[in-house]
């Protein structure tokens, strides 16, 4: 009786463990091959030649917004909510409510963003408006995708999300690995080459 209930309690423990690996496998799986394949992008950016594509847009702030920029002190952090509007309908741009820079003579708005760069400044006299957006391509985005740079906080949750479920789905492999060893002499040497294999090449090759 003993014998069975032990044995019934490592097959629940195994079944548990399962579940927990292969839920996390498939939460882990499109996220780790993106990161995996932009991990060989960024080892080789020097090799990966990009083309910048710069789009510069000029524009006139309509006379019934000047008043907003005159209006406005140093001290103020974002654009007032009808020069937002206007910004984003006419340019077509988004998440303009970041700080942005005032002086006496001009308004400054930096817009960076995955795989490119924008802003915009806005002479507080005249109301003349510069736009300048750079596209980097897709393989910069992907990369700094990878980086979380960028971002947004949104994507910062979800690359720390995405790490807890690969912590779990190791985890979960290594009680696997452990659970099935006995069959499968070569495991616990490639579990020791996957860990002595980064040191040594730490201490031969990186200075």
């Amino acid at each position: 009786m003993n014998r069975f209930l032990s044995g019934l309690r490592v097959v629940t423990w195994l079944g548990t463990v399962r579940q927990w690996h292969w839920i996390s496998s498939a939460l882990c799986l499109v996220a780790m091959l993106l990161f995996a394949i932009t991990g060989i992008t960024l080892n080789h950016a020097n090799q990966i030649e990009a083309q910048p594509k710069v789009i510069t847009i000029e524009h006139q702030l309509p006379d019934e917004l000047l008043p907003l920029l005159h209006d406005a002190s140093a001290s103020s952090t974002t654009l007032p909510p009808p020069l937002r509007d206007w910004l984003e309908q006419e340019l077509n741009v988004r998440r303009l409510h970041r700080p942005a820079e005032w002086d006496d003579y001009e308004l400054y708005l930096s817009l960076p963003r995955p795989g490119g760069d924008a802003w915009l400044t806005i002479d507080r006299t005249t109301g003349e408006l510069l736009y300048e957006r750079t596209d980097r391509g897709w393989i910069a985005f992907l990369n700094d995708l990878h980086k979380g740079r960028n971002t947004g906080v949104a994507w910062s949750w979800f690359i720390d999300l995405f790490a807890v479920a690969c912590v779990i789905f190791c985890v979960t492999g290594l009680l696997l690995l452990q659970r099935y060893s006995g069959s499968r002499p070569i495991t616990w040497p490639l579990v020791a080459l996957g860990l002595v294999l980064p040191w040594i090449l730490i201490l031969l090759f990186i200075h």
